[in-house]
């Protein structure tokens, strides 16, 4: 089995280099597909310099959002199943053997790591809120029974990934993804995982604008659209 990785990115000159060695370090086959949204630091640069056959990096000319970055790397992925990483520190690539293991089973095609099934340091706590009552809406309006709709960590057949027509630009991507793969008839498994969230300070970008977003992606595709 191969996995690839797709990896979005904007503005982490700080940690670009450390994810991906925590991604390379991993021990499974592997291509990693990565976005640079149009930083204006130097991660580009960072990124320019890479030489890792199994690297593919895309550079948008200028800032999309995180669906877009994810929809741009689409075409390009090799492997059978796929997983999402955020280009900051928070999420243990270590944890991709549990993401796709019900996938290599055959028992999933879709698994999301919840970072609410077991202990974690808390985040802020707007984010707590935004994220339960954005799951909530979806677990209610979508009869599905998912604990964190807003996790990056989200593992798919890529097949089933390839298939999805998508058109969120920004973070409102994790909703709907998130209902269209439930208005399709996937069910969503959830693991637990480990997550370390960082601070406003060290970067943290999603803002309630975000949210608003959110809640009117889902509230559009439960009216069919």
């Amino acid at each position: 089995m191969k996995l690839s990785v797709i990896m979005p990115v904007f503005n982490e000159e700080s940690t670009i280099l450390k994810i991906i060695d925590r991604v390379r370090k991993v021990d499974i086959d592997k291509q990693i597909v990565i976005v640079d949204d149009g930083s204006i630091d130097r991660t580009r640069e960072i990124l320019e310099n890479l030489s890792d056959e199994d690297i593919k990096v895309i550079y948008h000319a200028e800032n999309r959002g995180k669906g877009s970055a994810i929809r741009t790397a689409i075409p390009y992925l090799e492997g059978e199943v796929t997983v999402i990483q955020d280009a900051d520190l928070e999420y243990d690539p270590q944890e991709y053997h549990k993401l796709v293991r019900p996938i290599i089973d055959g028992k999933a095609s879709i698994v999301y790591g919840s970072r609410f099934l077991q202990f974690n340091k808390p985040i802020y706590l707007r984010y707590l809120l935004g994220n339960k009552f954005l799951t909530w809406l979806i677990n209610i309006l979508y009869c599905s029974r998912i604990t964190d709709s807003y996790t990056c960590y989200k593992a798919f057949e890529t097949g089933v990934l390839k298939n999805l027509t998508l058109g969120a630009k920004r973070f409102e991507f994790e909703a709907e993804v998130t209902i269209k793969l439930l208005k399709k008839g996937y069910e969503i498994r959830e693991v637990p995982i480990s997550y370390s969230p960082r601070t406003l300070r060290e970067g943290k970008k999603i803002n309630w604008k975000d949210a608003l977003s959110g809640i009117l992606t889902i509230l559009k595709y439960r009216l069919g659209k």
